[in-house]
């Protein structure tokens, strides 16, 4: 995994705050490496074993519902860049041109089936090919829509110093993310409540990952990410 030079960093992302994660990343670059290795390795052997759950996943949403199987989204990776995100589709198609950019508990945009896969996170599997294509990584910050990512203080900047990840223990501890957004939203509307409510909190579990980064630590969620 290379990890640019400061001054080959997007001029939006060079302020002080993200100097500090900087610094920390570049005394791990074997860490990057191994990262990227784990990345390639269990991405490419998770999809051959998988297979066979790609086929049933795929029959069961098109039988479900009119619309793609996939759900292909742009999102933001490291330093900023653009990328199409893969998702088994659980939502209504066209459901982004309908709504919010985030989903709420009992949303009614979710298929049948959609709620089912959403629930054990099934819908997420179709990302190993981002993570093998590089876009993404196994651990790391969530990619968020460009509109979020425009509300990022100089801090949280610091996240897009690495690829985004498929979980991370901001994940794990927002699983109920969906439910916290409707509560919020009780007194604010979705985006803001997501905004000024969610995202900072998420954002201070993100930003301790790199502080604390390790390749162990990445193993250490993934291990309680499966459970």
């Amino acid at each position: 995994m290379h990890l640019r030079t400061w001054n080959e960093l997007p001029e939006w992302m060079r302020n002080e705050e993200v100097r500090k994660y900087h610094e920390i990343l570049k005394r791990k670059r074997f860490t990057l490496m191994l990262k990227r290795f784990f990345d390639v390795v269990m991405s490419l052997f998770l999809l051959i074993l998988l297979s066979w759950l790609f086929l049933i996943l795929s029959i069961w949403i098109k039988a479900d519902s009119k619309g793609s199987v996939f759900y292909r989204q742009e999102r933001i990776t490291q330093y900023g860049k653009r990328f199409r995100i893969y998702k088994f589709r659980t939502m209504v198609s066209d459901a982004d041109k309908i709504g919010a950019l985030v989903t709420t508990a009992n949303d009614a945009r979710i298929t049948k089936v959609g709620s089912k896969i959403r629930k054990c996170r099934l819908d997420e599997i179709p990302q190993l090919i981002n993570v093998l294509k590089g876009e993404m990584s196994f651990v790391g910050t969530r990619p968020e829509v460009e509109k979020y990512v425009r509300e990022y203080s100089d801090e949280m900047k610091a996240t897009l110093l690495l690829p985004a990840g498929v979980t991370s223990f901001a994940s794990i501890r927002f699983k109920d993310e969906d439910s916290l957004i409707a509560e919020y939203s009780q007194a604010l509307g979705i985006d803001e409540a997501y905004i000024k409510k969610v995202l900072p909190k998420k954002m201070a579990l993100n930003l301790e990952y790199i502080r604390q980064i390790s390749f162990w630590n990445d193993v250490k969620i993934c291990i309680k990410t499966v459970l």
